[in-house]
């Protein structure tokens, strides 16, 4: 028992003495050594990317989508959906269910306008057919990085 309560009283008592000597370096010199964990350094940086994530992360707001298509058919709907993709990358399909429908929406648009001009530039591509709608929805938000950069420099 004597061992047990001796091991750790003999360790506690040699951290003291390093602490106090490290206090008597530093009175004497003037100078200040600061012993840190190098896992701080890593810590820091994950946490500074997650929080530039969190700024630049899409936010969602009132904005515009095409109906594109409302169909029975699921190949058909794949297939527009697909040629969708291939020919507006920069855009997102949205494909929904209800039943016995299947909808596909397209894009994120913030003004009626920009939403109508892709509707017509769509109706010119010959991809969809039938008509092709507005539809007011809350759509995904993405920050610009350039523009917010350019406003902190102002």
């Amino acid at each position: 028992m004597k061992q047990v309560i001796f091991i750790p009283l003999i360790w506690f008592s040699a951290i003291i003495v390093k602490a106090q000597n490290a206090v008597i370096d530093s009175v004497v010199t003037g100078k200040v050594t600061v012993i840190k964990d190098s896992r701080l350094n890593v810590l820091a940086e994950k946490e500074a990317a997650f929080n530039e994530a969190l700024v630049y992360a899409t936010k969602s707001g009132k904005g515009y989508r095409l109906m594109v298509l409302s169909t029975a058919d699921r190949a058909m709907a794949m297939k527009v959906r697909a040629q969708l993709l291939q020919n507006y990358p920069d855009q997102k399909v949205y494909m929904s269910y209800q039943p016995p429908y299947i909808k596909l929406k397209f894009g994120n648009f913030l003004t009626k306008e920009d939403a109508d001009n892709s509707r017509k530039e769509l109706l010119k591509t010959k991809l969809i057919t039938n008509n092709i709608y507005l539809v007011p929805e809350n759509i995904e938000i993405k920050p610009d990085k350039n523009r917010e950069k350019e406003s902190e420099n102002k």
